[in-house]
Order: structure tokens, then sequence, then C-alpha cells
């Protein structure tokens, strides 16, 4: 994945796509400092938490930004969002996290609220950054109590 990113980088630049350049290497600087705190090189699932990291935060802007009324940093970031994304795994849609929840609920034997750890760790293992985990936590906790 990091050599895909590198290689776009490469042909945003000689497009003269600034954003799309400005973006990826915030990308590839994430990733950097993802290493140096592994110690090491990270692998693809990492890289893909980091990237999903990146998009939070950048919601997150979206929202202050909105509420502040500067619409134009708001678009900005809504740009590097659509960017990110295109590198990260589809998104379940809500149909069908309700159904791997389900099933997860099921594997895990869970009867209460108190289960929900185990059932959280089962779709953070089978489904990492294929869903929303705050909004499955809240479908979670629904379905638990």
């Amino acid at each position: 994945m990091r050599a895909q990113i590198t290689a776009d980088i490469k042909t945003a630049m000689k497009a003269g796509e600034k954003v799309r350049v400005g973006t990826l290497r915030l990308i590839n600087a994430a990733i950097q400092s993802a290493e140096i705190e592994a110690k090491g090189t990270i692998d693809d699932a990492a890289v893909i938490a980091v990237m999903t990291k990146m998009v939070k935060q950048r919601r997150d802007s979206i929202a202050q930004y909105t509420s502040g009324g500067r619409t134009d940093l708001a678009d900005i970031e809504a740009a590097e969002i659509a960017i990110i994304e295109a590198y990260l795994p589809k998104q379940m849609s809500e149909a069908e996290t309700e159904a791997v929840i389900k099933a997860a609920i099921a594997e895990s034997g869970a009867t209460s609220a108190k289960d929900m750890g185990k059932v959280m760790a089962i779709l953070k293992a089978k489904h990492a950054g294929q869903m929303d985990f705050q909004k499955a936590s809240a479908v979670v906790k629904a379905a638990l109590s």
C-alpha cells in the first residue's frame, strides 16, 4: 500500500494536483510516524488504521470549521477525506453492519452489556477498517440491553 501511495504522489506531482500531493504527503508522513513508534515497518492493517484515524480527525475538523463558519476550510478537509478514503477498504452499509454485529453476538454468546467487549473484539479482529466502530458500539449496546 505504501508503494502505491508513493507512486501516486509522483503521478499527482506530474499532473499538478496540489491538494492531492499535499494529502498524500500527509499520509506518507503519518505512516512514517507510525513506523517510528513501532520501531520497524508496519503492515497494511496498521496503515489502514492510521488512515482511518486521519479521516476521523478530518471529520472532527469539518464539524468545528462548519460551526465556526469556515466552510472554505471544511471544503478542504472534505477533499482530503475523499483522497484518503480512496485507499481504505469499502465501508459496510448499515444493513451489512447490523448483520455482522448479530453474527458476532451469536459467536461470542453475549447476553448482556457486560459482554460488549467480547463482541467488539470479534468485530475489530474480523472487520478492521470496514466499519465505523463508534456507530457499531452503539448498535451492539442497544442489541445487548
